[in-house]
């Protein structure tokens, strides 16, 4: 029987274990006796594979990390109206700087840092090569790919800069010192030797960011004093609303009964559909933290539950068209006058810095018959007036074209002390052809500079409606159904007049009976309601009677007829106004947030169950099978048993998130552990040295999810803090952490022993030295980007030539760093470190 076992032993040609050294837990043997290129397939394939495991369970780390640093705690404050008196109001117990370079950072540099700890564990504390190696490549695809990916993902013209300027700039001083001082160490004080006082000062150096960042987010180093938190002001001014059971609400009710009559009624939509539209609205628009974005990275990838509403398609026109702000078609909703403004100023929020200054437009909207050949816009100045400042407009096309209708304004302005306002005038051409009304819009930005003592307003975007003043015009009711409560006093119902302003005209309207009665329910009417020449839009008041008896809804409608001046009557010629009772208006609007509530639960991270894991975990898209996509099925397919294994990790909504962290860091743990010799055992297979499978393979698989979040915030946020302003920060904590903890460990053992901690410098020492000058090269290119006009003055986006240029050198880095380290690891550059 032996003899058969070595005889079929020969025949598959047995290499008897060949790089099975290599690992800590593996091989498991049952591939000894396998071909070396099946083997290798074989470990490339299981790699990937324990890469995706890791995004998954990364995932539900990040989860824990967002479930930990939400935490809120009670304050009182003194009452900004009322003497003497406190207020309770909830701030966050984290400050996102310290959150995001200690726990965030942790998060996602935890598979590099495991594995850095790991290696030197299991070595018998003597250094390896892959751990090291992982952490200088991932930070070079960090810095330089994920830099690319995000400045060329955004749409030209369009920018984002980082906000947090000064926190950017202290991460990304020690994002490049971390690893000048990773050389210093190991090249420079004492070669191939890690000191004990070395270690130690290589994780602290971690605390000193982690302080130096939080002052500087607090202008510790430009002023003597630290502002308030932000969020505290935010509460303080606009208290959180609860529902029926006492729960903070995501949203408040009169943003919502807004959006119904923003949305109108025509659209014969249920209740549910008007729910998941404004449930996608508030997704849209509320702040994201970076946790969330990686999440939604990872989740991408795998394809898991989404942490943005995702629509049916036959929601997505109607949000596109009539939900979607400041949509490019003209489309939004008019509330104007000719030549003017109309309506009250916003709600403004000082800051506690007298020398503030807000500006914004007068009026959102406005509108210039096409004969007068101009409008004049107005900008506005709130506060301290006491300074000279600037700003800028710039005209965008809707439906009038540029060079046209209108003639396009890109222009700096100046607003003198003591002056609060400022008035501009944009020429309209008159071409004496008849066409229907028109519009573009006008931005507000602040130039370079100005950010620091000038804040803009809600007001940032003025929509100009041009009006064709060749025609009498048509007259139609704006909206086609209206609600009203029955305690409203008076239903006011606009008439509008489009395609033409030309002359006096009139129109008759009157009401009729539906399952309202006149005199009863309502004040009947069959007036006049003129236009002189130029206006565009009336109202129509007819006074709703309150009886304070409970009845069904009750319809009457309301008719024009009779143009008179030439005028035409419109497509909607009449409207229906349903009289609701005021409970049933109560009931409809509570049942309205009820379910829109529900749809913003669906994607919180913070309120998981065992059971909701499970149910995520074994249905594709988290069990939204109306918005899976094929590539959904394909991903969930391939990350089922990862899901359904990491569904058994405590939930968040379990001690405060922390039992889901620690679980959670355990599993990232041991598949790190296996990583490790996986690729270990495969880069012995196809020949690779640690070092270059290090910066290659296993920091390219680690960054992946990364990879989508930084794409994901670059194009959804505000800024450019959550796509990069990340990554010197993270850069900085794998050397002080993923280095100085397992460097702190070693050199203790060995200290013990009265023997030195030898590291050999080797090739890390030289791509830690091709990093830095890719380093210095990138960070100058990203400073060079926020200054220059010619690439738009922000880090991310641009005009298209420019934004393609620079993302293109960062991939010619990253790929030079790539091609320089395997040079001289394969010793064709001679190096002596």
């Amino acid at each position: 029987m032996s003899t058969e076992l070595a005889n079929l032993t020969d025949t598959f040609s047995c290499q008897k274990f060949r790089c099975s050294g290599r690992g800590i837990l593996l091989p498991f043997g049952i591939e000894a006796c396998m071909s070396i290129p099946l083997r290798a397939t074989l470990y490339f394939i299981f790699l990937l594979y324990l890469f995706l495991g890791i995004a998954i369970i990364a995932d539900i780390f990040m989860s824990s990390i967002e479930t930990i640093t939400s935490k809120r705690r009670k304050i009182r404050y003194p009452s900004p109206g009322e003497k003497d008196k406190f207020i309770t109001v909830e701030v966050h117990l984290w400050n996102d700087t310290v959150a995001n370079l200690t726990l965030m950072a942790l998060g996602s540099s935890a598979p590099e840092i495991l594995l850095s700890i790991i290696e030197v564990v299991g070595n018998r504390f003597e250094a390896g090569e892959l751990g090291p190696g992982t952490i200088v490549g991932s930070a070079a695809y960090n810095l330089l790919m994920i830099s690319a990916l995000c400045i060329a993902s955004i749409k030209a013209p369009e920018t984002r800069k980082v906000k947090l300027y000064s926190v950017f700039m202290i991460t990304s001083f020690f994002g490049f010192f971390a690893y000048i001082w990773m050389f210093i160490v190991l090249s420079v004080i004492s070669k191939d030797v890690v000191d004990l006082w070395e270690a130690v000062i290589t994780f602290l150096m971690f605390p000193l960011v982690v302080i130096l960042a939080f002052l500087a987010e607090k202008n510790f180093y430009a002023s003597s004093k630290i502002d308030m938190e932000e969020e505290e002001q935010t509460l303080i001014l606009t208290p959180p609303e609860l529902d029926q059971s006492g729960a903070v609400r995501g949203f408040r009710k009169d943003e919502l009964l807004q959006f119904l009559r923003d949305l109108g009624q025509s659209t014969n939509l249920s209740m549910e559909d008007k729910a998941q539209l404004f449930s996608a609205k508030l997704s849209e628009s509320m702040p994201r933290s970076r946790m969330q974005y990686r999440i939604q990275g990872a989740r991408m990838l795998t394809g898991g539950k989404s942490l943005f509403v995702n629509l049916p398609d036959k929601l997505q026109e109607i949000y596109q068209r009539a939900v979607k702000p400041q949509s490019s078609d003209g489309t939004l909703p008019l509330d104007h006058q000719i030549g003017g403004r109309k309506g009250t100023l916003s709600k403004i929020d000082f800051d506690d810095d007298p020398h503030m200054v807000i500006l914004e437009f007068a009026s959102s909207s406005y509108a210039v018959l096409e004969q007068e050949q101009r409008v004049t816009v107005e900008v506005v100045r709130h506060g301290d007036t006491n300074s000279v400042i600037q700003f800028r407009l710039d005209t965008i096309d809707g439906t009038a074209t540029a060079g046209e209708d209108y003639i396009k304004l890109s222009e700096e302005f100046r607003m003198e002390r003591g002056q609060q306002e400022k008035k501009i005038t944009i020429h309209i051409i008159d071409d004496n052809q008849w066409e229907p009304d028109e519009t573009f819009f006008v931005k507000l930005s602040l130039p370079e500079g100005e950010e620091n003592r000038t804040k803009l307003g809600s007001k940032t975007v003025a929509l100009v409606t041009i009006i064709n003043d060749d025609d009498p015009g048509f007259i139609e009711f704006e909206e086609t159904i209206n609600l009203v409560k029955e305690s409203v006093g008076k239903a006011e119902l606009k008439v509008a007049r489009v395609n033409g302003a030309d002359g006096k005209v009139s129109v008759h309207y009157r009401t009729k009976d539906i399952d309202a009665v006149g005199t009863k329910d309502y004040e009947p009417a069959d007036n006049e309601l003129v236009f002189e020449h130029g206006e565009i839009s009336k109202i129509i008041s007819i006074p709703i009677m309150n009886d304070l008896e409970a009845e069904k809804d009750e319809s009457f409608s309301v008719e024009l007829y009779n143009p008179t001046g030439g005028a035409q009557i419109g497509k909607h010629a009449k409207t229906v106004v349903t009289i609701i009772n005021d409970d049933d208006y109560k009931t409809m609007a509570n049942k309205m947030a009820s379910l829109v509530q529900v749809d913003l639960d669906k994607l919180s991270v913070t309120k998981t169950s065992w059971g909701e894991q499970f149910q995520n975990a074994m249905n594709v898209n988290g069990g939204d099978l109306e918005t899976a996509k094929f590539g959904h099925y394909i991903a969930h397919t391939l990350a089922f048993f990862w899901k359904v294994l990491f569904a058994f990790v405590p939930p968040t909504s379990m001690a405060g998130g922390w039992l889901t962290f620690f679980v959670s860091l355990f599993f990232i743990a041991v598949l790190t552990a296996i990583v490790g010799d996986v690729a270990a055992i495969f880069g012995c297979l196809v020949g690779l040295k640690d070092s270059i499978t290090a910066i290659s393979f296993v920091a390219l698989g680690t960054s992946l999810p990364d990879t989508f979040a930084s794409m994901i915030a670059a194009k959804n946020s505000k800024s450019a803090d959550d796509a990069i302003g990340n990554i010197t920060g993270s850069n900085s904590v794998n050397v002080f952490l993923g280095l100085g903890l397992p460097w702190l460990v070693a050199a203790i053992y060995w200290e013990s022993k009265n023997l030195p901690f030898t590291v050999k410098a080797g090739d890390l020492s030289f791509s830690v030295l091709v990093f830095s000058v890719c380093c210095v090269l990138g960070m100058s290119v990203l400073i060079m980007r926020r200054f220059v006009g010619f690439f738009g003055k922000a880090e991310l986006g641009g005009p298209t030539i420019p934004k393609y240029l620079c993302s293109g050198f960062f991939v010619l880095l990253w790929i030079g760093y790539l091609v320089l380290s395997s040079l001289q690891a394969y010793g064709y550059i001679k190096w002596s470190s």
